[in-house]
C-alpha cells in the first residue's frame, strides 16, 4: 500500500538503487507511474506492506518499506529487485551495479567506477570533505543522516585514508 514517503516511520527499512546516469523528467515521470503501482501492490505472503519510493536528483530510486506494520519477506524482496530490473530494460538504464560510486562535484553529481573513484582520491580530486552518497544505508533516519555525507565520515573514507593523510 502506498502512503507519501515523508510519512514513514524513520526505522522505516530502504533502498537505494543509483543510476548509471541522470534520467531525464519524463523517464522519472514514467517511473514515478510505475513505481506507485508497484508500491500499490507490493505485498508479503499475499499481506499489502506499507511502503513508499522517491526518486533524487533524477538518479536515485529510493524504495521504502514501514516494517512496524509488516515485515518484508525474501519473496517481496525478489519482487522489488525484479521491478528495478524492468525499469532497467525499459528505460536503458543501469541500477544494480554496486561498483560504482556517485559524488557532488558543486552542484553536478558524478558517477564513477569504484577504480576511478580511487583514481581520483589519489589525485586528491576527491577528499574527506567531498560529498559522496552512501547508497549503504538501510533505514529512513539513516538516509536522512548518512545518505549525503562527507566521504571522510562513510565507507569511502577507507580509499582516502591512503591517499590523503
Amino acid at each position: 500500500m502506498y502512503v507519501p514517503f515523508d510519512t514513514l516511520a524513520d526505522t522505516s527499512r530502504v533502498w537505494v538503487y543509483q543510476a548509471d546516469r541522470t534520467m531525464s523528467k519524463q523517464e522519472v515521470e514514467q517511473i514515478s507511474d510505475y513505481l506507485k503501482n508497484f508500491v500499490n501492490n507490493w505485498k508479503r505472503h499475499g499481506d499489502d506492506l506499507t511502503a513508499s519510493f522517491k526518486i533524487e536528483y533524477n538518479q536515485f530510486i529510493i524504495l521504502a518499506v514501514d516494517e512496524n506494520e509488516n515485515e518484508v519477506s525474501g519473496c517481496s524482496i525478489d519482487s522489488s529487485v525484479h521491478t528495478i530490473k524492468e525499469i532497467e530494460k525499459t528505460f536503458d538504464v543501469d541500477l544494480l551495479d554496486k561498483m560504482k560510486v556517485s559524488f557532488k562535484d558543486g552542484t553536478n553529481i558524478n558517477t564513477v567506477s569504484l577504480n576511478d573513484f580511487k583514481k581520483y582520491a589519489s589525485m586528491n580530486k576527491i577528499n574527506a570533505n567531498t560529498t559522496v552518497f552512501n547508497n549503504m544505508v538501510n533505514s529512513k533516519a539513516d538516509l536522512m543522516s548518512n545518505w549525503e555525507i562527507e566521504a571522510g565520515k562513510s565507507w569511502h573514507a577507507k580509499f582516502l585514508t591512503q591517499f590523503n593523510n
